[in-house]
């Protein structure tokens, strides 16, 4: 049954949405608001049929969540066995995903306390594409996100180094060898960020190539992706390939978005005759000269191998960060105020997943960290400055930066930069004093982090981007970026094989 409000809150109600009523006007209202809070009570009690989407394996137990002794890298949430067969693309493999892509039955609390013992009943469709590819679904990982409440994964590598973020259990464990293929979310790098400092293979895929439904997560819609991570690019590329195309749940897909797409046929083709662009920009300063060196080097191993180098600039690599803001901090504002998975498009809703959260928020906000407040803050303030302007305007200047990516794409096939342009950084001491605790959040928004220059810039425009391991300074990995035109995710993850074979893989990318 609903809570049914006196005249007095809905005067105040009605002044929280700058609705101005009296007390005399409020006690008109009353009959209406109730008889129409009766209607919708009846329609929510109701037992009308609700089409959700098919669940493979649905007799799944309930799974574990790891002791410290079995998770010494503290990269898992829940540990579980689902599925797991001798055919498809990823037949022998184990398979896990970042706490954000919902798996039905299996614990899901977005690495907050405030959701404990939400369980979903509903797969995402990558899930649903790992098991119908023979994938085994062995677990949930560790993320930086909403609450954060939950501890940090540990870096393989060096503990006393970051992960990144915010797939970062997805990387940590990736790294120690404790599953084949992860699938994380990239909102400004969150997929490539990890994969960059733990020393694995990320793959942001074109905008829209992997189903987002039921992948949950606070940010604006049109930079969000979901990816695999692997050790290997073979690993990627058979993940990909098993979870890519069109999926009618997934209202963010255009058209153009193919079935389905073929990433493995033509892994072994080499780069002979490719032609990569050393992107000028992503070596901007601030940046570690090892890093560049380190990238440089890869990029000579593609050239000796028969690719056609040059130099290449974008000018409006470095110009995005102020639109890119402009859009994400207003965007995730309105997914907070709207609901998890937003509003308008037809499809199926997983109402479990979104009344969870819209509690969450509602009896919990108070329990975001200071970065996260400051984002909404300053979310609310470019509302109510410029009435939606600004959002607007982040959309609509967005083709002209996807343009000049387009341009320089079309004079090489694929654009090199560091991934990121410095390796790990050691882990910061949380301070004991409460004032400096909040500024050292603060100084955390994941929005002014410099680490995120070279990932944003493809999360705005939707090129597929790639990190992939390239050397190692004093024991951590660096990481080279490939970026390709729309729908190249395949050749980027030929030129990676490439450069994978071309090398001593494990001494780039093993631990210890």
């Amino acid at each position: 049954m609903f809570a049914m409000p006196d005249a007095a809150r809905l005067v105040e109600l009605a002044a929280s949405l700058n609705l101005r009523l009296s007390p005399k006007e409020a006690e008109l209202y009353m009959p209406f608001v109730l008889d129409a809070m009766r209607e919708l009570d009846t329609f929510v009690q109701s037992r009308a049929e609700q089409s959700a989407p098919p669940l493979l394996f649905p007799e799944r137990g309930p799974g574990y969540r790891p002791s410290l002794s079995e998770d010494r890298y503290q990269a898992w949430l829940w540990k579980c066995a689902i599925g797991g067969s001798d055919r498809g693309s990823l037949a022998g493999k184990t398979v896990s995903f970042k706490d954000h892509i919902s798996v039905a039955g299996i614990p899901q609390v977005f690495t907050s306390q405030a959701l404990e013992g939400f369980i979903p009943d509903v797969d995402a469709t990558v899930v649903s594409r790992v098991l119908a590819a023979g994938g085994k679904v062995v677990g949930k990982h560790m993320m930086n996100g909403f609450m954060g409440d939950y501890g940090k994964p540990l870096n393989p590598h060096n503990p006393e180094r970051i992960t990144g973020g915010s797939s970062s259990g997805s990387g940590a464990a990736l790294a120690a060898g404790e599953v084949d293929v992860s699938f994380g979310g990239d909102q400004g790098g969150s997929i490539r960020l990890p994969a960059a400092y733990c020393g694995v293979v990320g793959l942001k895929p074109t905008f829209g190539l992997v189903s987002h439904f039921a992948v949950g997560f606070a940010a604006e819609p049109s930079v969000d992706h979901v990816g695999p991570m692997a050790r290997t690019v073979p690993d990627v590329a058979a993940a990909l390939q098993a979870v890519a195309g069109y999926d009618d749940n997934d209202p963010r897909q255009r058209r153009g978005i193919p079935e389905s797409i073929d990433a493995l046929s033509d892994l072994d083709g080499g780069v002979r005759g490719l032609r990569i662009g050393i992107l000028e920009e992503g070596f901007s300063e601030p940046i570690e000269q090892e890093v560049a060196e380190g990238v440089l080097v890869a990029v000579s191993t593609l050239e000796k191998l028969g690719a056609e180098v040059s130099r290449i600039s974008v000018p409006q690599h470095a110009q995005i960060d102020a639109v890119y803001a402009a859009l994400v901090l207003e965007g995730a504002r309105a997914i907070h105020d709207t609901g998890f998975f937003g509003i308008g498009a037809k499809g199926y809703y997983p109402a479990s997943i979104i009344t969870a959260i819209d509690r969450m928020w509602r009896a919990h906000g108070d329990m975001m960290p200071p970065r996260t407040k400051l984002s909404h803050l300053v979310a609310e303030l470019s509302r109510r400055n410029y009435h939606g302007g600004a959002y607007a305007k982040a959309h609509n200047v967005r083709p002209a930066y996807v343009a000049a990516f387009d341009r320089a794409l079309a004079r090489v096939d694929v654009l090199a930069l560091p991934t990121v342009r410095n390796i790990a950084p050691r882990v910061e001491d949380e301070p004991v004093d409460p004032t400096e605790a909040i500024l050292a959040s603060l100084r955390r928004n994941w929005m002014l982090l410099p680490m995120a220059y070279n990932t944003k810039p493809t999360n705005y425009t939707g090129h597929p981007a790639l990190a992939v391991p390239c050397g190692k300074v004093d024991g951590m990995p660096i990481s080279l970026q490939l970026v390709g035109n729309f729908l190249a995710d395949p050749l980027l993850l030929r030129v990676a094989y490439a450069y994978q074979r071309a090398v001593d893989w494990e001494g780039i990318t093993g631990v210890g």
